[in-house]
């Protein structure tokens, strides 16, 4: 019972504070030859450069503009330069020429600020008829709205890209002397959302088209009215990213949104979803592997874990069972890192040749181990959960397209947890829905390698007036170049 509430104490203490990374510093390179480990020679540490001696590339980036500033010496108005500037010695008197000259660089940052685009439409009146001519009104992202495209994506990107609350961002625009109040930029956020709905839908198409899916949720505090706290909604993303595998095909993020974690809700997210399903152990899944259109690939990572949780609470010994799980676990990750990008045939028969004996070895292992330990202890719970999903844990070894683990649909996350640290809460469920909705266009942009905000500005300049039926022109992945060339031409 003292070990169990050490390590429900451990697991709390980390989680709040602690650091995520779960990699063991030793290297991997005996494993993988089949050198036992009770024979591995102790690993020397190699000593830290020299700071001092470290060459580090100190050039600015080439597509900041230059301002170029020139300093002139003191000079006699005796002679002048073909510019009219005198060069004239100040020693002698004699004329100045020109040497050469020595350029350093200044990094300098210009605040963004507020401008006020006014929409002037001539009337024009004919002097023989006098009918009245008028140019249409240019469309608005928001229907008699005073937000600009780029005003509206700065507000998204702040709130859900750089995590800071409308109200602290209120204040931030009111030291450029604009005031703007944090519900009606909320009311922006809301209206945004629905124009981006045809573009989501076509983001969650796409998404689910992938032959493979990594799935994963996390937990949002959502106001609760009327009962004076706060109560637990879900968010939960879908990723498409077959890059691992060699594809070249884009990387793409769906989040869903839901009040609770009931299975009901990845069941109808997935209810067309036909493919391979990367995700946790989270039971809500059964139904969706049951239909016989989806097929399970666990997560290594999530196997891991609770042997890393004792080899922490343990002090972090080596040699004892939970080290020796975390060596061999590690040694199939080395595997990986050697084949990341390769296609998935290769990547299959690499597997089988390297990984499967590992693997077969690995589980004789945590077979013989389950016998020696007691049944209730937190050891033979971390093994039985990889032994109860082994199937399902080494389906990667035999399908090229597989990832080892989930961390795809994990590190989609990562900014979500930034986020609900900084506003705390979501106001409703509406509030959730539209939070899913901006983290689906942020990730997307953001695993394509597009700047959140520029994106987000283009769409919104244009999705008003653009056909529902060419909505996929505005997806990243086919608006990216575009937005590429805008940046190169500022």
């Amino acid at each position: 019972m003292v070990d169990k509430l050490k390590m429900q104490l451990l697991r709390s203490t980390r989680a709040r504070f602690g650091s995520s990374s779960e990699q063991l510093d030793d290297p991997q390179i005996a494993l993988l030859e089949g050198e036992p480990l009770y024979e591995r020679p102790a690993s020397i540490a190699v000593p830290a450069a020299d700071a001092a001696n470290v060459q580090i590339d100190r050039k600015l980036p080439a597509h900041l503009p230059r301002e170029n500033q020139v300093y002139r010496p003191e000079t006699t108005a005796d002679h002048h330069d073909a510019n009219g500037q005198t060069c004239g010695c100040s020693a002698c008197g004699g004329r100045l020429r020109l040497i050469g000259q020595d350029i350093s660089e200044q990094l300098e940052y210009v605040p963004s600020r507020f401008k006020v685009i006014r929409h002037v439409r001539p009337k024009l009146a004919c002097v023989a008829c006098e009918a009245i001519f008028q140019a249409a009104a240019p469309s608005r992202p928001i229907a008699r709205g005073v937000a600009g495209p780029a005003l509206l994506a700065n507000v998204l990107v702040s709130k859900y890209c750089d995590h800071t609350p409308l109200h602290r961002l209120s204040r931030i625009y009111g030291r450029d002397g604009v005031i703007i109040d944090p519900s009606t930029m909320a009311g922006w956020v809301g209206q945004g959302e629905k124009l981006f709905d045809p573009l989501l839908a076509a983001l969650g198409r796409y998404v689910l088209a992938g032959e493979k899916v990594h799935a994963d949720d996390t937990p949002v505090a959502v106001l609760d009215p009327g009962r004076g706290r706060t109560k637990t909604g879900r968010l939960w993303v879908y990723v498409r990213d077959d890059r691992p595998a060699g594809s070249t095909q884009a990387p793409a993020a769906w989040y869903r949104y839901s009040p609770n974690r009931k299975g009901e809700h990845p069941q109808a997210h997935l209810a067309n979803y036909s493919g391979i399903l990367q995700a946790d152990a989270y039971s809500g899944y059964g139904k969706v592997y049951a239909s016989g259109r989806v097929v399970e690939a666990s997560c290594w990572a999530h196997a891991r874990r609770p042997f890393w949780d004792l080899h922490e609470s343990q002090g972090f010994v080596a040699g004892s069972i939970a080290h020796q799980a975390l060596q061999r676990i590690a040694a199939l990750y080395a595997i990986e890192a050697q084949i990341r990008g390769q296609p998935p045939e290769v990547r299959r028969q690499v597997r089988q040749a390297r990984a499967g004996p590992l693997l077969e070895e690995l589980r004789a292992w945590l077979t013989s181990t389950l016998g020696k330990v007691s049944k209730k202890s937190e050891l033979a719970k971390a093994i039985g959960y990889s032994l109860s999903r082994w199937r399902s844990l080494t389906r990667y070894r035999d399908d090229g397209r597989i990832e080892i683990d989930n961390n795809a649909a994990e590190r989609a996350l990562r900014g979500v947890a930034l986020g609900r640290n900084n506003y705390l809460f979501m106001g409703s469920d509406a509030g959730g829905e539209r939070a899913a909705a901006i983290y689906s266009l942020v990730e997307t942009a953001k695993l394509n390698g597009l700047d959140p905000q520029a994106y987000l500005r283009d769409v919104l300049a244009r999705i008003a007036d653009h056909p529902i039926t060419r909505i996929d022109e505005l997806l990243p992945w086919n608006i990216g170049g575009h937005l590429v060339e805008q940046r190169l031409a500022a």
